[in-house]
């Protein structure tokens, strides 16, 4: 019988730590598919962020690495500077990307570092408890903002593709979700690019996820999609932000 869906193999066998109906295990399935697809397990190095990521090394089939909270992208320069030939990731949250990481991942992509940023935006700080993010949203009931989020005292959310898009750096950022087939598909489609652009040398490269926490947001798995769904993907819409190669042949 012809086996038509099956584990990647740059995914560890093992049970995964996330919460029920956490959107991050899809994410892990697609970079993983990608590293086969491309065939670049064996000089792949992943950084894994601080928060609910932080064990992203007990799933990938590669080489991985811990960074501090916030420092993954420079950690990621270090690696790919000493190791140019090789294939270099960060798999970030939105607290550790677009909060204490914000400098480093602005400063890497005005760079051009030649690394792939993967950024997974669930508008909250998920393992510390639901505090406020970055990403939170205008009026965002969460622990540190009982009543939601003020901008007039809070600001703005960040939006992370927007920013790094100004960027000359920047050689592709594009935002996708992972709340239906399609999207996942296009998902896909996004994460492969990112790595493709590294190995083709184009710079720096990000793709921001909108994903789901249910256990934070106090939603059952399919009403926090549907949230996902009305509320944060109009605020965040999905879509290519920039693309050298698109630019190019204007």
């Amino acid at each position: 019988m012809q086996t038509v869906f099956e584990k990647p193999k740059s995914l560890v066998d093992v049970a995964m730590h996330y919460c029920p109906g956490c959107t991050h295990g899809i994410i892990h399935r697609l970079v993983a598919e990608t590293m086969d697809e491309l065939d670049i397990a064996g000089k792949t190095v992943g950084v894994a962020s601080v928060g609910c990521s932080v064990c992203a090394y007990n799933y990938f089939e590669c080489d991985m690495v811990q960074a501090p909270h916030g420092r993954a992208p420079a950690v990621a320069t270090g690696l790919k500077r000493a190791n140019p030939d090789s294939v270099v990731f960060t798999y970030q949250g939105d607290g550790d990307l677009a909060a204490i990481g914000t400098a480093e991942t602005v400063h890497s992509a005005t760079r051009g570092e030649n690394i792939t940023v993967i950024f997974v935006n669930n508008a909250i700080y998920g393992m510390t408890g639901g505090q406020m993010a970055p990403t939170s949203l205008p009026n965002m009931v969460t622990q540190t903002t009982p009543y939601g989020r003020d901008v007039k005292t809070a600001g703005y959310p960040v939006r992370v593709c927007e920013m790094l898009s100004t960027l000359t750096g920047t050689a592709y950022a594009e935002r996708v979700a992972v709340d239906s087939v399609k999207n996942v598909l296009a998902a896909k489609k996004a994460i492969k690019k990112a790595f493709q652009n590294q190995l083709d040398k184009k710079g720096f490269s990000i793709v921001e996820v909108i994903s789901s926490c249910p256990t934070n947001w106090g939603m059952e798995p399919v009403k926090a999609l549907e949230w996902l769904r009305e509320n944060m993907i109009p605020y965040y819409p999905l879509g290519v932000y920039k693309d050298t190669d698109r630019e190019a042949q204007k």
